[in-house]
């Protein structure tokens, strides 16, 4: 199986030691990807010294980027480009929060267009904006993998509060089907990830918490994020495209929520 052996990755939103973007940099790494990983702040030299040690330096890169700034999501690309190599795989998991930038939990009587604009830059237009730079080069020499991070929120199920970002991720799924539709004939797949309640360093208690009412009864691990998108960032993965892949220990298939006696 080839995987995703010598292949360019680059994943976005990756600052956090403890959160999906990093755990699915050094799994594609540790199967073999030269990988590129950017957050928006320099934090992300701290992960690639991270990398380093535990894979070597050699084909690793990071560059921070704010991905609301098209200017510096060009630079972001081509920096990669130019270090690695034309990529070849993009897992777009930037969004939700932004390091440095607060948001408001309203309900959608009472957002803001401020509000509402916020989240649908960071979680969905970031995506879309990395998306743009990177499709051509895929398109033109016939292979490509693109891994949006979405989530069950907003595709599958609702939060109360959490409006804009439901919004966003919706969309996220709706976006990554025409993607597939466009870039099928020309050998790029493009897949959508839906975790649900992984705790991360950002989980707040109640959302570990929750994820002792799923099925497998525990709150997911980045880790076990990251395999899945190995595995559609893959040469194996040829033939799945435009889908939601749901990870969240079972928590979407069932009606009761709670222990029942």
């Amino acid at each position: 199986m080839a995987g995703v052996t010598g292949r360019v990755a680059l994943v976005t939103g990756a600052g956090a030691a403890d959160g999906i973007g990093f755990a699915t940099a050094r799994a594609l790494r540790a199967a073999g990807a030269k990988v590129a990983i950017s957050a928006t702040t320099g934090r992300i030299f701290d992960r690639l010294a991270e990398l380093g040690a535990e894979f070597g330096t050699e084909g690793c890169y990071a560059l921070p980027a704010d991905l609301t700034d098209p200017a510096e999501v060009t630079a972001l690309v081509d920096g990669v480009v130019k270090r690695l190599g034309p990529i070849d795989i993009l897992v777009n998991n930037a969004g939700m929060s932004q390091t440095g930038r607060s948001h408001e939990r309203l309900t959608m009587d009472q957002m803001t267009d401020a509000a509402f604009d916020f989240q649908i830059d960071i979680s969905l237009k970031t995506a879309f904006r990395v998306s743009r730079a990177v499709l051509p080069g895929m398109i033109e020499r016939g292979y490509g993998r693109v891994v949006h991070m979405a989530s069950v929120t907003g595709p599958v199920v609702g939060i109360a509060g959490s409006g804009p970002y439901a919004t966003a991720k919706a969309g996220m799924l709706g976006m990554a089907r025409v993607q597939a539709i466009e870039c099928g004939p020309h050998g790029v797949t493009v897949n959508c990830i839906g975790p649900g309640w992984i705790h991360t360093g950002s989980s707040s208690p109640n959302e570990v918490v929750a994820g002792r009412y799923t099925p497998v009864g525990r709150a997911g691990r980045p880790e076990e994020v990251a395999h899945v998108a190995v595995f559609l960032a893959s040469e194996e993965a040829s033939y799945l495209t435009g889908q939601l892949i749901t990870v969240d220990g079972g928590n979407t298939l069932q009606e009761f929520k709670v222990a029942l006696d």
